[in-house]
């Protein structure tokens, strides 16, 4: 049985006339009748009562023709649905973004991609770099922004933003009216830093790992917010994106001699399938990007 006995099927029982039949499939006669026969043969069942030129369903005939319209019926929705989708009609953009970052740039590039594809779905979780990483490879979101210059096994990526790392003081520490500060001086500073999973934390760890100096960690916490507000009210410091507290009058970002930059990629499965609203959605952050900054 195939798609073609059940279209042929169809004709015959709307017309219950095979020479009329084969005129609507534009079709001979007698190919009709073959692939009626073949149909019959493979159910093992009669479909059709033949009475001279005359014929009608049987009854075996009838609960097949349920089944032969909702078969075509299905096959002409998932047709639909994926012309659909080719045509970003309709789909979902399922993204995993660093807290960090789900303040800046996204919320315009959202809100313009919006404006784009109004009939796409898009769904966001905010995550650690590290999390994001697992939520690619599990297919739990199909695009997401992770940081550093390794691209890990099993995803592929683009960059799409370079941003400096600064060391973040309150306005009245000492190094805010400095031009730069070291790393050393940094670790001799009250911390305040981002649980592990999270890149900048990360980065951290390994900065220090092979140096004699255990930093002074005085808080840790997942919450960004959290890190910014503590900063402000003196609890200690932090490394962040420059971005992050360029509206915050009351942090100084002070830059790191040598200069520290972190490079923030679009990811997805390498292996896996990436739909056409997902393509749409990482080719459009990559095209309007530079407007954002």
């Amino acid at each position: 049985m195939d798609l073609r006995q059940i279209k042929t099927f169809l004709a015959v029982a709307e017309h219950l006339n095979f020479t009329r039949a084969a005129e609507s499939l534009r079709l001979a006669q007698p190919a009709v009748s073959i692939s009626i026969a073949k149909l019959e043969e493979a159910l093992e069942l009669t479909l059709f009562n033949r009475q001279g030129r005359h014929i009608t369903l049987t009854a075996e005939g009838e609960v097949f023709l349920r089944h032969a319209r909702r078969i075509i019926d299905d096959l002409s929705d998932a047709e639909r649905e994926m012309t659909e989708l080719k045509g970003l009609v309709r789909g979902e953009v399922r993204i995993g973004i660093p807290p960090m970052l789900s303040s800046y740039y996204f919320p315009r590039v959202i809100s313009d991609f919006r404006a784009a594809y109004p009939n796409l779905n898009l769904s966001v979780m905010g995550q650690g770099a590290g999390e994001i990483q697992q939520l690619i490879r599990s297919g739990d979101v199909d695009l997401g922004v992770i940081a550093g210059s390794n691209i890990p096994d099993g995803l592929e990526a683009r960059c799409f933003l370079r941003e400096e790392i600064v060391a973040c003081v309150p306005v009245e520490h000492p190094f805010a009216c400095r031009d730069s500060i070291t790393l050393d001086e940094l670790w001799r500073e009250p911390l305040i830093l981002f649980k592990q999973g999270f890149y900048l934390r990360e980065w951290i760890d390994s900065l220090h790992r092979d140096l004699p100096q255990i930093p002074n960690v005085v808080f840790e916490t997942n919450l960004f917010s959290l890190v910014r507000s503590l900063i402000r009210e003196g609890v200690g410091v932090s490394t962040l994106l420059r971005m992050v507290v360029a509206d915050e009058p009351q942090v100084a970002a002070v830059p790191f001699a040598p200069p520290l930059s972190l490079d923030l990629h679009i990811a997805w499965k390498s292996d896996g399938y990436l739909s056409q609203a997902n393509q749409a959605f990482r080719d459009f952050l990559l095209e309007r990007i530079e407007s954002y900054r």
